[in-house]
């Protein structure tokens, strides 16, 4: 005569958030880095991205530090940091201003996403 007891539902432990760096051009993905567990970027940490970066572009995009590598990245403080500009301007990279909240530069959501979802596909992630 009475309803059902309400069902209840068991918790369980979320793999919580990971964080990757990823470095990206028109021809696709170069570069995903997983950060360690609980880890933030550092400009220390950065800076060691960047040069990791240029050797793979020397493998990856032959004659492309020939013709110059612009590099878009946003205003957080371990990109702007000290020891990153440094290490951007060693690399060679021509920094391109960004706009602090300019919408017409994410060009993450149009072009990164779709693009990292299909390199991404089918790993698992611990």
């Amino acid at each position: 005569m009475g309803s059902p007891p309400p069902k209840k539902f068991k918790v369980t432990v979320s793999a919580g958030k990971v964080a990757v760096m990823v470095f990206w051009d028109n021809q696709g993905v170069i570069l995903t880095n997983y950060l360690p567990k609980g880890s933030t970027v550092r400009g220390e940490y950065y800076a060691s991205e960047l040069c990791q970066l240029k050797e793979l572009l020397k493998i990856k995009r032959q004659g492309t530090l020939q013709h110059g590598v612009v590099l878009l990245q946003n205003n957080d403080p371990a990109h702007t940091a000290g020891i990153a500009m440094s290490a951007a301007t060693e690399c060679g990279y021509e920094l391109l201003p960004h706009l602090p909240y300019s919408p017409d530069l994410a060009l993450s959501d149009f072009y990164l996403f779709p693009k990292l979802k299909e390199h991404l596909h089918g790993r698992q992630h611990t």
